[in-house]
């Protein structure tokens, strides 16, 4: 519920302007005079704040001042008498929003207020938009069985407001799924709200997610709004939740269920209405048997889960992000890029522990350390290739070269399966004996490999 004060030294005009906003389902506070609205001010919480031009004991651009130091995001009406016009457009000069003629009808003030609204809500997300923007990825990239599957839940999802849960890998692209629940649903017109709950300590994150008001904390010398606030009307996306200490899983579960919080040092409840999505990386099942994560909270936001497949299970994506990236960097560096056929090869035999991000990374090192207009194998990190490339272009060299990239792709594989042949031999695709050959051919016993 939004709240409004309306500082008036007469009566009855407040009293007339609490009865039209109550109506309309505001919270109403009043000053009866310009002192009063200074202090009402400093107690903070305030959406829009109503004055007189003059009034006893401290004028409207005193009311004004104030705001604008102790709540600078809360838009001011300035109300005034034909004879000091001049006053209430010298406040806009200092920061007011606007103001109104008296006598004014109903109509005039309310949509003067919702005018008000509409701008606070927008600075609020224009603010949040400037400090996310240089976070924001393209489009998401693949068109293989697994990331197919992936599309079909995201447009199933996307309809309706169920929580979220989207599981995966470290740079497997958690929040580009989340963007793109977000941009299909009927949200979509509203704001797209993230929060990494693993980068900022508890206090902050606190602060961060439900907001604080004037003097909660030292330092906390404004009112601000969390994202909780931010995100009204739109979605939420708790990324690596599985990182909230205990004390904050009870105040998110607590938020969730009641659709309503407070903010830090504040005693006013707020309601807001968003929808949650929520990622980790981590095995949440494990998270909650070994009690470091709520179950409780855990079936709040798990209504529906997405598990995001990591890189090396859809190799058919490969080379298709290669070209995604390579267009985007060589574009942002002016400095066009091709491939030798053989490096696809290397990149599509390699495992890619850090997935899409590990090879967006790659693409772009690349091409900031090319110093020509093309990339082959020689160009490539040690830990990709397996070791220097073979010198030779004979045939001899050439099928030296691939059994080089076939002894590392079963080596790395082995290992990511625990030494688990049969597990390993059905990743690559081979029957259990073909791949015991491939062992023993390569020297890759099990404490070699």
């Amino acid at each position: 519920m939004k709240r409004i004060l309306i500082a008036e030294d007469k009566s009855s005009m407040r009293h007339m302007l609490r009865q039209v906003f109550e109506e309309n389902g505001f919270d109403v506070v009043e000053a009866a005079d310009g002192e009063e609205a200074v202090n009402r001010i400093r107690e903070g919480a305030l959406d829009l704040v109503i004055t007189d031009v003059k009034m006893p004991k401290a004028d409207g651009m005193t009311v004004l001042k104030e705001c604008r130091a102790a709540l600078p995001r809360t838009p001011v009406i300035v109300m005034t008498a034909f004879g000091t016009i001049e006053s209430a457009v010298d406040t806009m000069r200092h920061g007011a929003f606007d103001y109104i003629v008296k006598p004014f009808s109903i109509s005039e003030i309310e949509l003067k207020a919702q005018r008000a609204f509409e701008q606070g809500r927008l600075v609020s997300e224009n603010e949040y938009l400037k400090e996310e923007l240089s976070h924001q990825v393209g489009q998401i990239v693949g068109h293989g069985e697994k990331m197919q599957h992936i599309y079909r839940l995201i447009r199933k999802v996307a309809i309706g407001t169920p929580p979220v849960f989207i599981l995966g890998e470290s740079g497997t692209g958690k929040e580009l799924v989340a963007r793109e629940i977000h941009r299909q649903s009927a949200r979509a017109a509203h704001p797209f709200v993230a929060v990494n709950c693993a980068a900022l300590s508890e206090g902050l994150l606190e602060s961060e997610l439900f907001g604080h008001e004037r003097g909660a904390f030292t330092g906390a010398l404004f009112q601000k709004k969390g994202r909780f606030e931010l995100a009204d009307g739109g979605t939420l996306f708790l990324d690596e939740v599985a990182e909230l200490s205990p004390q904050l899983q009870v105040k998110l579960l607590r938020a969730l269920q009641e659709k309503a919080f407070e903010r830090v040092g504040g005693t006013k409840t707020i309601t807001t209405d968003v929808r949650i999505l929520a990622a980790t990386n981590r095995d949440i099942r494990r998270e909650i048997a070994e009690r470091r994560f709520r179950e409780d909270l855990f079936f709040r936001l798990n209504v529906v889960s997405i598990t995001l497949p990591p890189l090396r299970e859809r190799p058919e994506d490969i080379s298709e992000l290669v070209d995604h990236f390579l267009s985007k960097y060589s574009a942002a560096m002016h400095k066009p890029i091709s491939l030798a056929p053989d490096v696809l090869t290397c990149l599509t035999a390699y495992s890619w522990p850090g997935n899409v991000r590990e090879l967006e990374n790659l693409i772009e090192r690349l091409i900031v350390l090319a110093d020509g207009d093309r990339v082959d194998c020689t160009d490539l990190p040690p830990e990709i290739t397996g070791g220097p490339p073979a010198p030779s272009a004979s045939p001899e060299g050439l099928t030296g070269r691939i059994d080089q990239l076939e002894r590392e792709m079963i080596r790395r594989t082995i290992e990511d399966c625990s030494y688990n042949q049969t597990r390993a031999a059905k990743v690559l695709g081979l029957k259990r004996s073909s791949l015991q050959y491939k062992l023993k051919k390569y020297g890759l016993r099990p404490s070699s490999v």
